[in-house]
């Protein structure tokens, strides 16, 4: 009964785990495919590879040991190293708020522009004949006595057309077009509400109305048709255009307002149109796509004047802000640390709740308290400083103010972290070395100098290094309480004197008009490399330690 019983539930298990597997990769390919069909393919990739060696890990008795390595591993990949080598190829771009699209979406985007010709435009109407088809009625906006109705047509919603995924090119009349013909009154029907032509107006704006006199009309708003045409087409090779056959590269477009020609520039990412020797004249043509531009990028940040020096700025700005930081921070918090752990204070449990306190209220609370605080205008600590001395400090205006605030904020929220830290190191202090000092005539700050400080340095570099690579990238702080302000004005790219690197780079990715993501990428790039080398240090320094 009991091997029975056994077999059963090892049966059971079995299928479980089949189950299990088929639901993991029934979601793993729909995703996959679904990446892959919106064009992610990049995405579609990473998924693809990351489901496969998951399957393969989770299924092979080889590889059982790595089951349980392998979830934090997937979520590195997916986190870290995978958002790290899409920046960096980003980098390689000129991806920017102009260059969003890829050159496929922009011709498409191009060849669907349209403008109105000599054709006329009329006032359109739609009226319910029998069952689920419509009359389409035009009256002449210039001869109110012209009139044209068409025969009945059936014209689908959006949602009918995606439930039973037909798309407008695949409907019967969109490429014969519906023919109109001479009328003395509109329908008796009445005119269908707006409601129903918004309904219908993917149906309605793919259809083409054929005039008697061989003019064709296109959709031109929720009331109007027009003689419409495209003002761009695409040039098949060996097209003959003004007399001259154009050997075509299956991109060129022939402008039907100028009858000029325009192909994709590789160097800029956008069309331009071309002369005579195929040579690119003009001003380039709206929206950019993206294209590959090397090192272009990192150039930039080397040689361009408006970039490199303000680059070169906030770089030595954040190295002196994260140092400073990390200075400031550690002096007060080891000097109070050396303070609450007197013996002779009398309350130390009280100063302890009080100076961590700090360490216990949301970062984003105390920058806004003290950016209210230090107002030029009406912050406390103007009024106080105007009433006692009479100054009234610009601390959001002024270069050199604006950074000494930053540090002091920095240094408010910080030092309690470095408190608990040497709290925690001092009982580990020998106290014969106080004793022995004291007998030699040294006194609490020779003390404090001589053997504190020492022997609490050697235990606290790696900490600090950790705490230099923190500050280096310390957004939070910069957005909430300057936003990088004041601008530096030489800068062709948004940047100020309180910016870090990581809000520079925010600030080009997300500001301004340029949105340039491939310079941010660049500096991002470089960024990574700076707090990697910290983080090598930081790994060497643990090891010479242990």
């Amino acid at each position: 009964m009991d091997a029975s019983s056994s077999a059963s539930s090892s049966r059971s298990g079995l299928w479980i785990k089949i189950l299990a597997l088929a639901a993991t990769i029934l979601i793993g390919g729909y995703a996959v495919i679904a990446m892959y069909a919106s064009g992610e393919y990049l995405f579609a990739i990473v998924t693809l590879v990351l489901f496969s060696l998951g399957i393969y890990v989770f299924t092979n008795p080889r590889t059982y040991a790595h089951r349980y390595i392998f979830p934090g591993v997937a979520g590195m990949a997916i986190f870290i190293v995978f958002p790290m080598l899409y920046t960096v190829y980003i980098s390689f771009t000129n991806y920017s708020g102009t260059n969003l699209l890829t050159l496929e979406r922009t011709q498409n985007y191009l060849l669907s522009l349209n403008y109105q010709t000599d054709g006329g435009s009329y006032d359109f109407s739609l009226h319910k004949g029998e069952g689920d088809r419509y009359y389409i009625a035009l009256q002449s906006e210039a001869d109110p006595e012209k009139i044209f109705v068409s025969h009945r047509v059936e014209l689908l919603t959006k949602k009918e057309m995606t439930a039973g995924r037909i798309r407008p090119a695949d409907l019967p009349m969109v490429d014969s077009g519906v023919d109109m013909r001479p009328a003395t009154k509109l329908p008796d029907a009445p005119a269908e509400p707006i409601r129903t032509v918004v309904q219908l107006r993917d149906h309605l704006s793919s259809i083409k109305l054929n005039l008697p006199d061989n003019v064709y009309l296109s959709m031109n708003g929720l009331r109007k048709f027009s003689a419409l045409k495209s003002v761009y087409t695409k040039l098949e090779d060996g097209a003959l255009v003004n007399g001259t056959i154009i050997i075509s590269d299956s991109d060129t477009l022939l402008n039907n307002k100028t009858g000029k020609l325009l192909r994709p520039n590789y160097n800029t990412g956008f069309y331009q149109h071309v002369d005579e020797s195929n040579k690119f004249v003009g001003e380039r043509v709206p929206p950019g796509f993206t294209v590959g531009v090397g090192w272009k990028n990192y150039l930039r940040v080397m040689t361009d004047k408006g970039i490199q020096g303000p680059f070169l700025q906030i770089f030595v700005w954040t190295v002196i802000f994260a140092g400073s930081s990390v200075a400031l921070t550690l002096a007060l918090g080891m000097v109070l640390a050396s303070l609450v752990q007197w013996e002779h204070l009398k309350g130390k449990a009280v100063y302890r709740v009080l100076l961590i306190l700090p360490y216990a209220v949301p970062a984003f609370i105390s920058i806004l308290v003290f950016k209210g605080l230090f107002n030029q205008n009406f912050g406390e600590i103007n009024l106080a400083l105007d009433s006692l001395f009479g100054v009234k400090p610009e601390w959001f205006t002024d270069p050199t103010l604006a950074k000494a605030m930053v540090l002091i904020v920095n240094t408010w929220l910080g030092y309690p972290y470095m408190m608990i830290l040497c709290m925690g190191l001092l009982k580990s202090i020998p106290e014969d070395l106080y004793e022995a000092s004291a007998m030699d005539g040294s006194g609490p700050i020779g003390n404090f100098f001589k053997i504190t400080v020492p022997l609490l340095m050697k235990p606290l570099t790696p900490l600090l290094i950790a705490s230099f690579a923190f500050n280096f990238n310390n957004f939070v702080l910069i957005l909430l309480l300057t936003k990088g302000d004041p601008n530096i004005v030489e800068a062709t790219t948004p940047a100020g004197h309180t910016d870090l690197l990581v809000s520079y780079t925010y600030r080009i990715a997300f500001e301004g008009s340029g949105q340039d993501y491939g310079l941010a990428s660049a500096i991002a790039a470089l960024i990574f490399i700076m707090v990697g080398a910290l983080a090598i240090l930081n790994l060497k320094l643990t090891k010479a330690e242990s």
